[in-house]
């Protein structure tokens, strides 16, 4: 498993847009990978789907998107036909699926849910999500089990945490959207955060620490 902070192991694989190494193409950007069962399964026809719809988002915020499924680059060809059938998609689609065959990079990465097997016995690949951050280290990872689709609004709504709060001394409450109200980080003074937050708010709570401290979210 790759921890947070790690370096994202580099690869070398085919993909729907041939060989692809995946630091060469992430480049400067953010990436977001995620992984998949198998092909021609409804879930993930469903999720890519989803993905796809979401394409302007993630590249409004900069990101560069990546699909992992254990089955080769024909079959991912002919599923992608099924995908944007069935979730009314027209066009060129809008991101490689890289062709895991061997589970090669579904072991290495940890990948692997060992309750849900192939018709040949085969521990399935879970639902994996890494995000990875224009310096090629892991900033979040969801592993799904396979069979729960995952929620890209969500994701989204995570990004936007994850680009704010590394440019911001702040971080993101419970069920926060972009543009809320965000918390001042506790390791601020009280000094440091009348200047960097002239309008924030110090809760009063039982205890007496002044802990709790909210802010409009900065610009």
């Amino acid at each position: 498993m790759v921890n947070l902070g790690d370096v994202f192991p580099n690869f070398t694989a085919e993909s729907t847009i041939g060989t692809l190494d995946f630091h060469s193409f992430l480049g400067d950007k953010w990436g977001i990978l995620f992984s998949h069962p198998a092909d021609y399964t409804p879930v993930c026809t469903t999720e890519l789907g989803k993905v796809a719809k979401l394409a302007p988002e993630f590249t409004k915020r900069n990101f560069k998107m990546l699909a992992i499924s254990c089955d080769n680059v024909n079959d991912h060809l002919g599923w992608i036909k099924d995908i944007q059938a069935y979730n009314c998609l027209s066009g060129d689609f809008p991101f490689p699926i890289v062709a895991d065959e061997k589970r090669e990079l579904a072991i290495k990465l940890g990948m692997l849910d060992p309750d849900e097997k192939d018709s040949a016995g085969m521990p399935l690949t879970a639902r994996a999500v890494f995000i990875i951050g224009p310096d090629k280290k892991l900033k979040l990872s969801i592993l799904y089990p396979a069979t729960t689709g995952r929620n890209f609004d969500e994701v989204l709504r995570v990004i936007d945490s994850l680009q704010l709060t590394a440019e911001k001394k702040v971080a993101t409450p419970a069920d926060w959207q972009a543009g809320g109200n965000c918390m001042v980080l506790p390791t601020i003074p009280s000094a440091e955060a009348k200047q960097l937050f002239p309008d924030h708010k110090v809760h009063e709570v039982p205890s007496g620490k002044q802990y709790l401290r909210t802010t409009p979210c900065p610009k």
